[in-house]
């Protein structure tokens, strides 16, 4: 199946630091792409992969569930850190969410977090009805393009499987009940007006992680794909800095990480979901 126009995956083999930089729900690369290119044209070395059932058509998704999505960013970090001294994870709604998964399970494997708009629950009384609703309707109305900036469009899916949808609520419960063991630094960014998460997302983020040392910052300008829209760049600067701080903190012998290493994930945590595959974000 031919991929969406801007939906490819990112690699920049660059130095010692890495980048891992996770798109959203139904989106693509392309969303997140200025992102990487700006942390790659720093000299970093940046992996921005393709999820699972995305960049294609609505129906390739509903194929797929949270497992794959997670399992292909785990596999990316896990190639990242055996190329790089550290490695940072950046993440745009549901890919701030497997950022926060990812720095929950890998410890100290994931030298620190820039989380935009990050999604951590599915919100409406619709989300509820999804493990009945996603037998009875294929799919919905689409989610992209949420920019304020005129003629900026997102490449991403028209539809939401109903399916990954239920997936996807799923696993942002598991996420949720994780939070309290990020203990890695945290950079936020969230707009101030975004009608895709709701800001109680990102506050319950900024709540329930147990890292210290945390940075919000609120994008004034910006509506849900940020990274697309008026703040895109003060984001990149932002991430850019916060990266740049920790670094020369390691480098100088400090430990800006401080969270003890974890276990793997088990095999089961990256197996197929069984009936369903996959809502929101």
């Amino acid at each position: 199946m031919p991929l969406l126009p801007g939906a490819e995956p990112f690699r920049h083999d660059g130095g010692e630091t890495g980048v891992l930089v996770c798109h959203g729900f139904t989106g693509s690369p392309q969303s997140v792409r200025p992102w990487a290119e700006y942390l790659a044209g720093r000299g970093l070395t940046v992996s921005l992969p393709l999820l699972p059932g995305h960049g294609t058509r609505w129906e390739d998704m509903a194929l797929t569930g949270w497992q794959d999505w997670y399992a292909e960013v785990d596999r990316e970090l896990r190639r990242l850190g055996r190329d790089c001294a550290r490695v940072f994870v950046c993440g745009l709604s549901m890919g701030g969410a497997l950022a926060l998964r990812l720095a929950a399970r890998h410890g100290a494997a994931v030298s620190g977090l820039a989380l935009v708009n990050p999604a951590i629950k599915v919100h409406g009384a619709a989300a509820r009805t999804l493990p009945v609703t996603r037998h009875l309707i294929r799919s919905t109305k689409g989610i992209t393009s949420d920019i304020a900036r005129p003629g900026v469009p997102e490449t991403g899916y028209d539809r939401v499987p109903l399916h990954a949808a239920h997936s996807l609520r799923r696993f942002l419960r598991l996420v949720d009940a994780e939070l309290p063991k990020v203990t890695q630094p945290l950079l936020l960014l969230r707009s101030a007006r975004d009608h895709v998460v709701p800001p109680a997302d990102s506050a319950r983020v900024l709540d329930r992680v147990a890292s210290k040392d945390v940075t919000e910052r609120v994008l004034e300008r910006s509506y849900h794909v940020a990274t697309l829209d008026y703040d895109a760049e003060r984001i990149f600067e932002d991430t850019w800095a916060f990266i740049s701080r920790l670094t020369t903190g390691a480098a100088a012998g400090a430990d800006p990480a401080v969270p003890a290493p974890a276990h793997p994930d088990p095999d089961t945590d990256l197996g197929r979901e069984g009936a369903a595959a996959g809502g929101g974000a």
